[in-house]
């Protein structure tokens, strides 16, 4: 259920049995055409719902919002509708406790709340004890201007653990942006991940009632033995085609011979019509090394999260979970890799793995180029080496113990090209430079890991997007009630 991608399936079919139905169709689709590119966006797209609340009432006086000015924000919101796709507004005024049940009660039971102030008192006079006591998550838009001042509560009812971020701010289009983080709540809820184990990362992430309790998110496990029989129905001709594509696109093939590329070719369908059967709407592996023999399915991966549905190896549901709550709030895959180094000479970061997304701003952006190589570690098979482009910003993040989002960011520097016959380790590797590398070594996990801090993979992967998403994290982390912590 991913914003471009499977979400506009699942959400047409949440109100019969759950958002997780729909993906079926996306990976159908995905599975019989060796050259589909993604989704198709003509298609109709359901709605997310999100209560909009103009908080107060609006007389004609300095420190309220006028009638010109709700114009404005209303007019803004119907721009983000069409901008966002999948988000339906249900808008009103309410001004004491009964109005604001009305409206939260025709939003329906799953809608996150976007509170306008309207007014010197409008949020704190019955608006909010009533989304409070529903426990819903809100974020509150400010315009500065209006001089009300009910907007220095937010914070006192965030210490009070109430899940809420503020917007203050003149700019209207920051109303799209509350909705585009909103959304991602009742998103969460609506999503289905399969996960095979082992399991690496920290323990919370592991345990499928906490994850469903905390994220709403489902884990469903790939039984036993389902991976071998789903691959010996993949058919063959669709799995040389997807190969010769593959081949086709790349820049260079360094290593692999093609029959390598064909086998991960059939680990790729194997995986979408795993997620299919299992109407799942991500992927979790933790079994990778032994399916090598089979096929390699790092270019599956790839293919998975170029279209919009987060895959994550090493059996990583810290990463995973991260990769979706982002996939909902950007719809952006992210480069899950090893944090193979911090130089500190060089205010340099490296991250680094043998899969990588190639389009790194959503399904219909341009792809980044690639190389096929063999497998760092195995020495064979067929994996990509991704180039990123130098100059771009990065954001590089992580959810820990189902509690706490880390994040810092940097800008590239460069993605290798690796020549034939030498080795820097896994494939793609993104090279980026940030603020402060002494800082970053020092606060490596913000104090976030705990018992975990040892843990290898708990320790070792970050995620990286394109874009300075700071912000964004800082209010997600609110909303959803997590804490952020910036390691550099």
């Amino acid at each position: 259920m991913c914003i471009e991608c499977t979400r506009r399936h699942f959400l047409s079919t949440a109100a019969v049995g759950g958002a997780a139905l729909a993906s079926g169709s996306v990976l159908a689709q995905a599975a019989s055409s060796a050259t589909s590119s993604g989704p198709d966006p003509s298609q109709p797209v359901s709605k997310t719902k999100i209560c909009v609340i103009f908080a107060g009432s609006v007389p004609d006086r300095s420190w309220s919002l006028s009638e010109a000015e709700v114009a404005l924000a209303t007019q803004k919101l119907a721009e983000a509708e069409k901008n966002l796709g999948n988000v339906e507004f249900v808008i009103g005024r309410a001004t004491n406790a009964s109005e604001t049940t009305q409206l939260l009660e025709r939003s329906g039971p799953d809608a996150p709340v976007l509170a306008i102030s309207s007014d010197i008192f409008g949020l704190a006079s019955g608006v909010m004890p009533t989304i409070f006591a529903q426990q819903r998550p809100v974020a509150v838009f400010h315009l500065p201007v209006i001089g009300g001042h009910d907007w220095c509560l937010v914070k006192p009812w965030r210490e009070q653990g109430r899940r809420i971020t503020s917007f203050n701010t003149t700019d209207y289009n920051d109303l799209e942006e509350a909705a585009r983080l909103l959304r991602v709540i009742p998103l969460l809820r609506h999503s289905r991940v399969l996960a095979s184990p082992p399991f690496k990362g920290t323990p919370a992430s592991h345990d499928s009632s906490a994850v469903k309790e905390r994220l709403g998110v489902e884990m469903v496990p790939i039984a036993d033995g389902r991976y071998d029989a789903v691959m010996a129905t993949v058919d063959s001709a669709a799995a040389e085609k997807r190969a010769d594509e593959w081949m086709r696109e790349a820049e260079q093939i360094v290593e692999p011979a093609r029959e390598d590329v064909v086998k991960a070719a059939r680990a790729s369908f194997t995986l979408e019509k795993l997620l299919q059967e299992n109407r799942a709407c991500g992927l979790c592996v933790g079994t990778c090394m032994s399916w090598l023999p089979r096929g390699f399915p790092c270019l599956g991966f790839m293919r998975l999260n170029d279209n919009g549905i987060p895959a994550a190896c090493d059996g990583d549901m810290d990463c995973l979970l991260t990769m979706l709550i982002m996939q909902h709030a950007l719809n952006q895959p992210g480069f899950l890799g090893n944090a193979g180094s911090v130089d500190v000479s060089k205010n340099h970061f490296y991250l680094s793995h043998c899969s990588a997304p190639r389009k790194m701003e959503g399904p219909q952006s341009p792809a980044a180029p690639y190389w096929l190589r063999r497998h760092a570690e195995v020495r064979g098979g067929a994996v990509p080496e991704v180039h990123y482009r130098p100059g771009q910003t990065v954001t590089f993040t992580k959810l820990v113990h189902l509690k706490t989002l880390l994040v810092f960011k940097g800008k590239t520097v460069e993605a290798p090209r690796v020549p034939k016959g030498q080795e820097r380790g896994c494939r793609t590797e993104l090279v980026a430079e940030v603020s402060n590398a002494e800082k970053l070594l020092d606060n490596w996990g913000g104090g976030a890991l705990g018992d975990s801090a040892s843990d290898y993979y708990a320790s070792l992967h970050r995620v990286a997007y394109y874009g300075d998403h700071v912000r964004r994290i800082r209010h997600l982390g609110r909303l959803l009630g997590l804490d952020v912590v910036e390691e550099c």
